[in-house]
């Protein structure tokens, strides 16, 4: 259950950096204290958090080629940032399988997406997982 406190806390720094242009460590920081994330799960979300800013060009040639019809500049930055997170984690985090993954960007979709959300980012996760994320 604290992997998905762990990951909500990364989702929302993401979406802090991604709007705000706040720093990493900040954005990290007030989550981790906001949302009450114990401490043996801070290093997951720096992780997260760390792996997207890493990796974010490779990852978002991921979405165009898997998001027909949508631009990154048109998606819901909830979303952009969800997907983000979550094909990092299909790719990059080994000891999670990617079924894990796809379901906990879908329940955060829900959570701070609209009505569609949790459908569009299953629809590109599953493609993802098809398509580029090795076997766990």
């Amino acid at each position: 259950m604290s992997r998905r406190v762990a990951r909500e806390v990364a989702l929302r720094s993401l979406y802090q950096i991604d709007v705000g242009r706040s720093k990493p460590e900040r954005a990290l920081e007030y989550n981790v204290q906001e949302l009450a994330l114990p401490k043996e799960y801070v290093p997951f979300a720096e992780r997260l958090v760390q792996g997207v800013l890493t990796h974010v060009q490779s990852i978002d040639a991921i979405i165009r080629e898997n998001a027909a019809n949508w631009s990154l500049e048109r998606m819901a930055r909830t979303d952009r940032n969800i997907l983000r997170m979550a094909i990092y984690e299909l790719l990059y985090v080994d000891d999670v399988p990617g079924s894990v993954t796809i379901n906990e960007a879908v329940e955060l979709a829900k959570t701070y997406g609209d009505a569609d959300s949790g459908r569009f980012v299953n629809g590109i996760l599953g493609n993802v997982l098809r398509r580029y994320a090795p076997a766990k």
